[in-house]
């Protein structure tokens, strides 16, 4: 590995870059791991798959430090050695990338950074850059879609559930209330799995909502953090599983509508 990339120019077309032993090292130590298991998984679905197609995501972003480009390089060029084939790959990008809201961070640093990776990307690929936790990152859509082009994969599912909450807070003002009572309950144990900041002492206070108003919940910072790490413990509640699955299923087309124009909001910046 040493040999392979230490103290070696790497032409990244608008850039060069050059990996000292120390970091290669590093990178080593951070993702060595992660890279042998990937490879054992990608040989048991290749070997279970035949040959029907498949295609494999490689994530790194659920960790605390930012990827370098270094260690992109060392990741992609390793599975690329030993035979993985991925159509996407996920780095921890600078800044912060936190659960259903926009990104949290410089703008220009973050240009500066994903167009690095960008160009590792092409060069050691092409594959497409993921970004995970990729919902209501709307300020950072327009870079990437200049930059990267097709070379993207957005990764956005879970607000789903904040429409369908949105839907139920017009449609069902009381249970609304009930859920985001339990889920305020739920949240100091919930947020264990999530990277999230909301505190839902910032949040504004339920009984000062009019029924009109309770919607105004799902576009505040803290409330909409809360509500979407707590989906889990909702829908494991009987009752309130049940009452929130026939308001939907009553109002089909009210919760299809929200959908659309969420999804819209999305897309629009890459078309």
């Amino acid at each position: 590995m040493l040999r392979r990339l230490a103290d070696q120019t790497i032409e990244l077309g608008q850039f060069t870059l050059r990996i000292s032993r120390k970091e290669l090292l590093r990178a080593a130590a951070k993702y060595g791991r992660a890279v042998a298991h990937t490879v054992t998984m990608y040989r048991h679905l290749k070997q279970m798959m035949g040959d029907r197609p498949f295609e494999v995501e490689v994530s790194v972003d659920e960790t605390e430090t930012v990827t370098t480009p270094a260690e992109h390089v060392y990741v992609a060029h390793e599975l690329k050695r030993l035979g993985v084939r991925w159509v996407s790959l996920a780095p921890r990008y600078v800044g912060s990338f936190e659960k259903g809201v926009d990104y949290i961070g410089d703008l220009a640093t973050f240009e500066l950074s994903f167009a690095r990776h960008l160009a590792i990307a092409k060069a050691l690929g092409p594959y497409k850059l993921s970004l995970h936790s990729g919902s209501d990152k709307f300020s950072i859509y327009p870079v990437a879609a200049r930059l990267a082009g097709d070379l993207i994969h957005l990764k956005t599912a879970g607000t789903s559930y904040l429409e369908a909450l949105r839907a139920v807070a017009g449609l069902d003002p009381p249970l609304f209330r009930e859920i985001v009572a339990f889920a305020i309950r739920r949240y100091p144990a919930d947020r264990a799995s999530y990277h999230v900041s909301a505190d839902i002492r910032q949040m504004p206070a339920l009984s000062d909502l009019l029924d009109g108003e309770l919607s105004s919940l799902l576009d505040d910072f803290h409330a909409r953090e809360v509500l979407h790490v707590t989906y889990g413990s909702v829908l494991q509640h009987a009752r309130l599983s049940e009452s929130l699955f026939a308001a939907l299923r009553s109002n089909e087309e009210i919760y299809y509508q929200l959908l659309e124009a969420h999804f819209n909001k999305h897309l629009s910046p890459f078309s």
